[in-house]
């Protein structure tokens, strides 16, 4: 384990914005992990953990609890659950997409879906993590986390974390620290069903429809990447975070005017329906490439918020809320950021 006294923690996330960390503790052997819960005991509080950063949006005065960077990396095949699938452990700091690459080398379906997505495993159970029809609640099995407050090391089945769309008991918690995750992946030559029209557009197929799972994977990274949404994207719009806000949930009479509108509808497997908040932007009049905060707009690719020269934690946040208040004047509807503030928010 390594440990940083006053490192910027701007160029530890994807947004490049935040102050500095008191203390930063780079773990990558979870053997050292006893070594950190002592560190971080002679702190008052919980500690902050980081893992890629991509959903991070850390406050100008940065964080005075220490901060771990969940750097743990490793894939084991584990066995067989009870219905046949198969049983994968995965280290918490262990890159999504690697995962994502590894299983589908390996035959298993489950994950093609989230090809593209950015950011540590252990962060996929925090906000249920999903993406074109697939959600980590579909193969999750257990985690094994240290519990802060009970001083030691927990394992909660997929029931006890609480999933929800993009939340868990996890999530805007600090009493728990990911350190291992199980999934149960099916074996197949096809994948689960093309649910999206933008992943079946792009693979030339009616919606519904299996395909061997690369090929859905590579799909769903042509879709990504004309979004913007794949992390080192060249150009001026690679300083995101993905998705600032949480697809929200809708009435009946909501989704009927929505559909009218020719809103881009879904249902979840929470069996609610949600609008896409890139088309609420949309509807907003907020134009691709306008600017909505200092240093702060709306990416040239996808209405989402994209920081640039100038930009600060501050102006990020002032244009959340630019965005949400313009969304909720003119739909009705209430946009909620899904990014996580870490540090000392005044």
């Amino acid at each position: 384990m390594r440990v940083t006294h006053g490192l910027p923690l701007a160029k530890k996330t994807t947004l490049g914005i935040g102050g500095p960390a008191a203390v930063y503790a780079d773990l990558q052997d979870l053997a050292d992990f006893p070594e950190f819960v002592s560190l971080a005991e002679s702190f008052p509080g919980a500690p902050t953990c980081l893992g890629a950063g991509s959903n991070a949006l850390v406050a100008d005065a940065g964080c005075s609890s220490p901060v771990l960077r969940m750097n743990t990396k490793g894939v084991r095949f584990v066995g067989e659950a009870a219905d046949g699938r198969t049983l994968v452990e995965v280290q918490a700091g262990h890159p999504l997409s690697d995962l994502v690459d590894t299983v589908l080398s390996h035959g298993l379906i489950g994950m093609e879906m989230l090809a593209g997505v950015p950011g540590t495993v252990g962060a996929t159970p925090v906000q249920n993590v999903g993406a074109y029809g697939q959600e980590i609640s579909d193969t999750l099995v257990e985690v094994t986390a240290w519990d802060w407050v009970s001083r030691r090391r927990v394992t909660l089945d997929a029931a006890a974390c609480g999933l929800g769309h993009r939340t868990s008991i996890f999530k805007g918690s600090s009493r728990w620290t990911l350190l291992t995750v199980v999934f149960a992946l099916q074996k197949s030559a096809l994948s689960t069903p093309i649910t999206y029209r933008l992943v079946a557009d792009q693979l030339d197929v009616p919606v519904g429809s299996r395909v061997p799972p690369a090929e859905a994977a590579e799909a769903v990274l042509a879709v990504r990447r004309g979004k913007g949404m794949v992390l080192g994207c060249p150009g001026a719009d690679r300083r995101t975070v993905g998705s600032v806000f949480y697809s929200p949930e809708v009435t009946s009479a909501q989704a009927r005017w929505l559909q009218d509108e020719g809103a881009s509808l879904n249902r979840f497997p929470d069996g609610m329906t949600r609008v896409s908040a890139s088309w609420l932007m949309r509807r907003a009049d907020f134009a691709l490439g306008s600017p909505v905060a200092e240093g702060v707009r709306i990416s040239h690719l996808h209405h989402t918020l994209v920081a640039g020269e100038g930009s600060s934690s501050a102006s990020f946040t002032e244009a959340i809320g630019t965005v949400a208040r313009r969304v909720m004047e003119r739909t009705g509807i209430r946009l909620v950021p899904e990014v996580d503030f870490l540090g000392d928010w005044s």
